[in-house]
């Protein structure tokens, strides 16, 4: 008998993306033995639209409305009504491809010791199009790890969202924490001492830029961060001054995160103060000569790439 997957869906105010997300998992070559829909207080058309599309789904599926309770609520909810083996969340402003489920029973099936699964994805702009990918940043933010996780994550950095299908024996007794504005860091911070991360190369999921992503306010994802990490030292195996380190070079990062968003002054502000994060005086001279490359020539170039 195939394991069960139960598939959760956050849905607030995604009205132009939720059809494009939805059909995404209806059209998966494994299906899920539920599809449940919390929309979450939206004001625009996202709840009628659910509910039309919906009535095409061929397995199981439920729309719940509701007013508005945040995502991290929403996810503890969904994760209270879940049941089999499997748990897996897709934000409804990004999708997956038709293998992604398939794909990844395969491989926790055969890794018994993780705790979840994870792997690239597209970045996507409004309109679908694929403007970048984490598997082209291998040599940086994008070389993902394959089982222990811990390294990863005391750099601040973290997998996709979009990408990641649980154990939910492993996360039935962890949950979102309420008070954190950037969900899943904690997340994998509560579960990287429970079993390995599995890592699969493929790109088989897509995760949506938009101007009203959370990732948007950079400042705020690097000060949930570092919270998140100063709340879990204990499980980091680190005593703080050595966090105190790497929390230096996780600021350095998000300077140049920063910078190569655009944001060359917030950029060189951040870096000013954690500059000796830095890994090495090249990265220092490369992030010194990307200050002085005009936004208009970065974005020619990621076009024509």
């Amino acid at each position: 008998m195939d394991p069960e997957v139960f598939v959760v869906v956050p849905s607030y105010n995604h009205a132009p993306y939720i059809e494009t997300c939805l059909r995404s998992i209806i059209g998966q070559t494994f299906h899920p033995a539920k599809l449940l829909v919390i929309d979450d207080g939206s004001k625009d058309d996202s709840a009628a639209i659910i509910e039309t599309v919906l009535k095409d789904c061929p397995f199981d599926s439920e729309l719940v409305v509701r007013e508005n309770h945040g995502l991290c609520r929403t996810l503890n909810q969904g994760l209270e009504l879940s049941a089999g083996e499997y748990f897996a969340y897709l934000g409804s402003d990004d999708l997956w491809w038709p293998q992604f489920i398939e794909a990844r029973v395969k491989m926790m099936e055969q890794r018994v010791e993780a705790v979840l699964g994870y792997g690239h994805a597209f970045l996507i702009d409004e309109d679908g199009t694929a403007f970048d990918s984490t598997a082209d940043h291998t040599d940086s933010w994008g070389n993902y790890p394959d089982g222990n996780a811990r390294e990863m994550l005391l750099k601040g950095i973290a997998p996709i969202s979009s990408t990641i299908f649980y154990r939910r024996s492993a996360i039935e007794n962890v949950g979102w924490n309420v008070d954190s504005r950037l969900e899943d860091y904690e997340m994998y911070l509560r579960l990287m001492n429970l079993g390995e991360f599995a890592f699969d190369p493929q790109v088989l999921s897509a995760w949506r830029d938009h101007g009203y992503n959370t990732s948007k306010n950079r400042l705020m994802m690097l000060s949930e961060v570092i919270g998140a990490q100063d709340r879990n030292l204990e499980g980091f195996g680190v005593d703080r001054s050595e966090l105190d380190k790497v929390q230096t070079a996780t600021r350095f990062m998000y300077a140049r995160d920063l910078l190569q968003h655009g944001d060359k002054t917030g950029s060189l502000r951040l870096a000013k103060e954690n500059w000796r994060g830095a890994t090495s005086k090249i990265e220092l001279l490369k992030y010194l000569i990307r200050q002085l490359v005009p936004m208009s020539v970065i974005r020619f170039w990621r076009r024509l790439k």
